[in-house]
């Protein structure tokens, strides 16, 4: 079975976990990444260019680093729940969570019978070892999975109060992005609007004793968030490692090389 960690227990309990976005679906630099030490890694297979053959290259490079490998799916799509976790997911992002039914589906999809609807195959699938520790997996990993709603609509956050008190919903992760261009405010994050809509949800969620978590945006920065209550934070990608040393790298190189003949 994949290496489940104890991500969710240190959440739950309070503690701040931070992660990395995998979007480049690079093997060797998601185990670079694993290894460095960051509490769980998120593949993204809503915004990131991988297949779900990709997203297995990715857990694989993750397992045994003690790092904890979830995955955000594309949409709250049951089918696409199921075969995230059938691939050995240890949790699941679902996006855009803008009603406590669609909340309540989003948990029913990654829960077996009878406390939810997740379609069985143990003996084949990657998270149980092909079959190999099906009865392990089985035995406790309704409770096991990590499941959290992105909140990132207004009509989200109108219902964030019901969505919060969703049963079997972990954490609730506000989508600062997506939360401003839904208002007319793309990229805007530091837009009063934007900060009222945000500042509801952290307060329903911690009002409803559920973990809390989001990225580091212009209006929040990690102390800010850590500050604000929230424990999950996932604040750059593989591409910003890159791409920002890079860059670094290049702008020394060419201050180096300015006073040259």
């Amino acid at each position: 079975m994949p290496p489940y960690g104890d991500l969710k227990a240190r959440l739950i309990a309070g503690e701040p976990c931070f992660g990395v976005w995998c979007e480049l679906y690079a093997s060797m630099a998601t185990e670079i990444l694993a290894e460095a030490g960051f509490d769980c890694l998120l593949v993204d297979l809503e915004h990131g260019s991988g297949s779900y053959r990709d997203a297995v290259s990715q857990l694989q490079a993750i397992k045994g680093t003690g790092c904890t490998p979830l995955i955000r799916v594309p949409w709250n799509d049951p089918v696409a729940i199921k075969r995230t976790l059938d691939i050995g997911a240890a949790g699941v992002m679902i996006p855009a969570i803008s009603s406590p039914e669609e909340a309540e589906a989003a948990v029913a999809a990654c829960k077996y019978p009878p406390e939810g609807f997740r379609g069985a195959a143990p003996g084949i699938v990657r998270a149980t070892a092909f079959g190999l520790k099906a009865d392990d997996y089985l035995a406790g990993i309704n409770d096991k999975l990590l499941i959290v709603a992105q909140i990132e609509t207004q009509r989200g956050v109108e219902a964030v109060e019901e969505i919060a008190s969703v049963e079997g919903l972990d954490l609730l992760f506000i989508g600062p992005m997506d939360l401003s261009a839904d208002i007319g405010l793309l990229g805007q994050t530091e837009h009063p609007k934007v900060q009222a809509l945000i500042e509801r949800v952290e307060t329903a969620t911690l009002e409803a004793g559920r973990a809390l978590g989001s990225i580091v945006f212009p209006g929040r920065s990690a102390s800010d968030l850590l500050a604000r209550g929230h424990r999950l934070i996932v604040g750059q990608s593989d591409v910003d490692f890159i791409r920002n040393g890079a860059l670094a790298a290049l702008a020394e190189a060419r201050k180096l090389s300015s006073g040259l003949p």
